[in-house]
């Protein structure tokens, strides 16, 4: 929202300068980007008439002029401006003017000298020589009753200010200088000057029959007819001086009134030419396959959930947004017809956007525009077009106005109390009913509480803290003291079994992984790839049309994090994420941190793509495998055991996938991608994986006093003979079963399988499987006997459970 200060000003006035102004919107909520001069600092340049033209004796382009400039004697004044003419009005720069640097950057004095041989007394100035236009055809002229002599910042508003301020999406009672000045007034307690003006007598009973098809995206509809209207006239220079110091360009008398209302009240409006409608018109939904070429010459189509204002022949605005070309106004335009309506906010988000534009009017509408002075807003229009484009045939028509579904806003209350505790000031109830009656916020007052009804043009006002938020702004926040928080000290102990994200966070990056956040919304393909989702949990609104869904795993962002650093020439990817996902879950409750029918599990994944190490001396360069991913994830979990069993998983290679299992539960799964994705995907080899969940990572055992033994060890070597189709891991969870029930297995401190064999000597359904035990006791040196009985135990529980031989 931009605007001039000095129109700011004409209606409400604070003894406080530009740079305080500045300060306490800023300070109320209404933060001020930027503040700059509307002209450059010069002197001594003041309105002058041009007397006498003759031309330049030794120069063709160039005139001598005879110029006025108020001090009773005329100047002989050179000039090569093209359009220099005796009896208009000019800008002239006197001697001893300074003007706004130049190219060099130097300012720019005038002095008395020749041109040709032609003495000048001064300089006559175009617009973009004294920097108010980037566009210069020759000297500004001014209009005929510009005071001769008068300095031309005086005369021109220029030692004016124009204000930027960034406003938030609740404040569109703010987009309007007559919205900025309530503000201002409440601030500081100054009154507020409305707009005067004075309603146009009716003279013909003409009207354009309106009829309101959707009361649910029009509430209110007014409109009039005038007729006899000269559109060539031309727009004041005050209110030209305005519109532009607030971004906005001249364009035409009328199209000028209804944006200069727009930024004076708020109130955006439309200018039909009432020669160009078809009989009545009708406001309502648009319907599949309409289309309307719009004022910017863009052609759209329409459906049921876009608004329009349509005659008997063809629509004609897009309601709220923009009008059509077909019926808007030039400069041959007598008659119109004049149009403001209340449009529904939620009936106006979102449709321009989706024509790829925006609009100073859907803007307004979008957020909440002001219902109940629609027909004062007209007659403040129609008061302008008439005195500046009327002529003595002029006749305005009766103001329609139909309401049929207006807001009706219930009062919202406020207690004091609360507010005291929020604001963390002592706030009573005079201070309260005092900001209110400033705000111009109709309250009703009970001991301790205030029932607020909203302003028809304050949307932002529906819960206590809104009102809270109110009362914070007009006491000033910089009025709050910073104080400490105000809480019990206590030490908090976490829970030994428990570890927090943040350590296997770093964990992983120990293990040479990098963290990567992404987004939780992912491309609906991702779902169906990696985790055979066909029902993702759909996005209403999403950022991008390719981010559609919830992710339900983490594994299709990290392949996407394998692609986008694979284009980028990165050989070697090792990438972490911490992340949530998204599941549906019909017997979930609400909670503080949960919605109910959905889950949203922590879950932390990791994926290695390329060299198991960087390339080096030490050792030869090979891929990562299974077994390197399977040790980093072990080494997450210890000293925790974790079991792994075959699966298939639709991310996964059938062949060389598994589950992670803890406790005897399910946790996660860890493997190599399926190489139809690596084809899909773009992949020149395979990344291994593992997605589990957070909450078993987190936890952990408590910590365990384990005597150490005084006594040396040993260790047996123990190889197996079993079946090709028999795991590794079905050995292992024999023998942990006999070391449970068996009283030596307290011997047998650790067991590792360290070689696999076929091949000679072996059947062809067979594989040879070497474990290692490490034996030790703590109350004494081992004894062979002990040693071997549990040995041969264990060979036997083999022999049994998977008829497994000892190899010879």
């Amino acid at each position: 929202m931009q605007f001039s200060e000095n129109w700011l000003r004409s209606m409400v006035d604070p003894k406080i300068n530009s740079d305080e102004l500045a300060h306490l919107l800023t300070m109320s909520g209404l933060e001020v980007e930027e503040v700059e001069p509307v002209a450059p600092p010069f002197s001594n340049v003041v309105v002058a008439e041009v007397k006498e033209v003759a031309k330049h004796p030794n120069a063709d382009r160039l005139n001598v002029c005879q110029v006025d400039v108020g001090t009773g004697t005329l100047l002989n004044i050179v000039c090569g401006a093209p359009n220099v003419r005796a009896g208009m009005k000019a800008i002239c720069a006197m001697a001893g003017a300074v003007l706004p640097p130049g190219p060099d950057g130097k300012p720019f004095e005038i002095k008395v000298g020749k041109l040709r041989g032609v003495e000048s007394q001064g300089m006559m100035c175009s617009a973009k020589e004294l920097k108010l236009s980037e566009e210069s055809s020759g000297l500004m002229e001014l209009p005929e009753d510009a005071p001769v002599g008068q300095n031309i910042r005086d005369y021109l508003a220029l030692n004016d200010l124009k204000f930027t301020i960034k406003l938030t999406p609740n404040k569109a009672d703010c987009l309007s200088v007559l919205g900025v000045a309530r503000e201002v007034s409440a601030l500081t307690g100054v009154p507020l000057a409305l707009p005067a003006f004075r309603p146009v007598a009716v003279n013909t009973d003409e009207v354009v029959p309106v009829k309101i098809s959707a009361p649910d995206l029009c509430g209110r509809f007014a409109g009039r007819v005038i007729r006899g209207l000269n559109a060539k006239a031309a727009t004041p220079e005050w209110m030209k001086r305005r519109l532009e110091r607030s971004g906005q360009r001249s364009v035409s008398a009328l199209v000028d009134i209804s944006n200069y209302v727009m930024l004076e009240v708020g109130r955006p409006s439309h200018v039909f030419d009432l020669d160009k409608i078809h009989g009545g018109m009708d406001v309502r939904w648009g319907r599949k396959g309409e289309s309307l070429k719009l004022l910017n010459g863009n052609t759209v189509e329409v459906d049921e959930w876009v608004g329009v204002i349509s005659d008997e022949k063809e629509i004609e605005s897009l309601a709220g947004i923009m009008g059509g070309d077909s019926t808007a106004v030039t400069l041959d335009t007598t008659n119109i017809y004049l149009e403001a309506a209340f449009w529904w906010p939620n009936a106006i988000q979102g449709r321009a956007r989706r024509y790829n534009f925006s609009t100073d009017a859907a803007h307004r509408f979008e957020r909440g525009v002001d219902y109940a002075t629609t027909v004062e807003h007209i007659e403040r229009i129609t008061s302008l077009i008439v005195e500046i484009c009327g002529t003595g045939e002029t006749k305005v028509g009766p103001i329609d106005d139909q309401a049929p579904n207006v807001p009706q806003r219930k009062p919202v209350t406020l207690r004091t109390a609360r507010a005291a505790k929020v604001i963390g000031v002592p706030v009573t109830d005079d201070m309260v009913a005092d900001i209110f009656t400033r705000l111009h916020l109709p309250f009703e007052r009970e001991e301790g509480l205030f029932h607020v009804t909203a302003p028809s043009y304050r949307f932002d006002i529906e819960i206590e803290e809104d009102l809270i938020e109110e009362v914070a702004r007009v006491y000033g926040f910089e009025n709050i003291p910073t104080l400490p928080p105000v809480a019990p000290s206590a030490m908090l102990i976490e829970p030994e079994d428990t570890r927090s994200l943040f350590a296997i966070r770093h964990e992983l990056a120990d293990l040479g992984y990098q963290e990567v956040v992404n987004m939780s919304f992912v491309e609906q393909q991702w779902e169906t790839d990696f985790a055979n989702n066909t029902d993702p949990i759909r996005l209403q609104n999403p950022i991008a049309s390719q981010l559609s869904v919830m992710r339900s795993s983490l594994i299709g962002s990290l392949v996407a994090n394998v692609r986008y650093n694979l284009n980028r020439k990165a050989g070697r990817v090792r990438v972490f994420e911490v992340g949530g996902v998204f599941l549906r879950n019909a017997d979930a409750q609400d909670g503080p941190l949960a919605v109910a029918g959905f889950d949203q599990p922590k879950r932390v994944a990791a994926i290695a793509y390329g060299p198991a190490a960087d390339e080096q001396w030490g050792q030869p360069t090979r891929a990562v495998d299974y077994f390197d991913v399977k040790g980093d994830l072990e080494a997450l979990f210890a000293p925790r055991a974790v079991r792994f069993s075959k699966t298939e998983h639709p991310a996964l290679h059938p062949g060389r996938s598994a589950t992670v299992e803890v406790d005897g539960k399910v946790v996660g799964v860890i493997g190599e991608l399926h190489p139809r994705w690596l084809q899909k995907y773009d992949l020149p080899q395979a990344p291994v994986l593992f997605e589990v969940d957070a909450d078993a990572l987190r936890a952990r055992d408590v910590p365990r006093y384990a005597e150490i033994s005084k006594f040396p060890g040993a260790t047996r070597d123990l190889a197996l003979v079993v079946k090709q189709d028999v795991p590794a891991q079905a050995l292992l969870d024999a023998f942990q079963s006999e070391l449970a029930s068996n009283a030596l297995g307290k011997l047998v401190q650790a067991v590792v399988l360290f070689d696999e064999y076929r091949g000679k000597g072996l059947e062809q359904d067979e594989k040879s499987l070497a474990f290692r035990f490490g034996l030790q006791d703590t109350q004494s040196t081992l004894q062979d006997d002990a040693v071997e009985a549990i040995m041969a135990a264990l060979a036997s529980a083999a022999q049994q459970k998977h008829g497994a031989k000892l190899r010879g």
